[in-house]
């Protein structure tokens, strides 16, 4: 099998930690920020996604493990084995989300209202809680929390998902106002791409804007130049 050339690395980012890295936004950065020779761990809920990952990227370096973000003990062990292995992350990328099926809040059912909760906002949390420690000591670090065009806006029928991204925009700014001297945390609003989420509210229609390939080769170099001077700031994506 052919080694897989990477370029010298750009980013003073040279560990990355990437939840939900299975598939859509999170997969696309996973690969790009490899390409771009920064080293990637990376957890995902699919067993098959992550065997994947590690067949094409683990004897290069990168540590890709199931964990599911809802599970705080599952991402504690993750992010311990991902420290040990790779070093503390210069950047964390907190990007797995979900959506609820189209519906006016009174009918979605109070498990999907409570899983779109658990995944974009306890997730970020649970992520927070056990990667944040080790950048602190390590003294700097960039805290990326993924928002939406609908954590600063609203539309009718994703209730629940413009909830938990209005929640990400204010946890950011709460968490900026906490971290020490050397780290940031940013709320990035990635614009509309055409993934499997956007689909599921946008339907046939969501092929009108670009992929996850197209907004890795945009994004990732603008998350590689963040740094303390974006702490606190709430930032769309090129």
């Amino acid at each position: 099998m052919a080694t897989m050339k990477t370029t010298t690395p750009t980013t003073t980012a040279r560990t990355v930690a990437i939840t939900g890295c299975s598939r859509g936004l999170g997969r696309a950065a996973a690969e790009s920020f490899i390409a771009r020779g920064a080293r990637v761990a990376g957890c995902a809920r699919s067993e098959t996604a992550v065997a994947e990952l590690n067949e094409r990227h683990g004897a290069a370096g990168h540590f890709f493990a199931v964990a599911d973000v809802r599970d705080d003990r599952a991402m504690a062990d993750f992010a311990r084995e991902a420290v040990e292995r790779l070093g503390a992350p210069g950047l964390l990328l907190n990007n797995a989300a979900l959506i609820n099926p189209n519906a006016p809040l009174w009918e979605v059912p109070a498990a999907e209202f409570d899983a779109v909760i658990d995944v974009n906002l306890k997730g970020v949390a649970n992520a927070i809680r056990h990667f944040v420690p080790p950048m602190i000591a390590r003294g700097s670090g960039v805290i990326v929390n993924l928002s939406s065009g609908w954590g600063r806006s609203t539309s009718p029928e994703v209730a629940p998902y413009c909830a938990t991204k209005w929640g990400v925009e204010g946890l950011t700014a709460a968490l900026a106002q906490e971290l020490p001297r050397g780290l940031a945390a940013v709320a990035l609003n990635p614009g509309i791409i055409d993934t499997d989420m956007l689909r599921s509210c946008f339907g046939e229609s969501a092929g009108a804007y670009g992929d996850a390939d197209d907004w890795a080769r945009r994004a990732v170099p603008f998350l590689e130049a963040l740094g303390v001077k974006d702490n606190g700031k709430a930032l769309t994506a090129p």
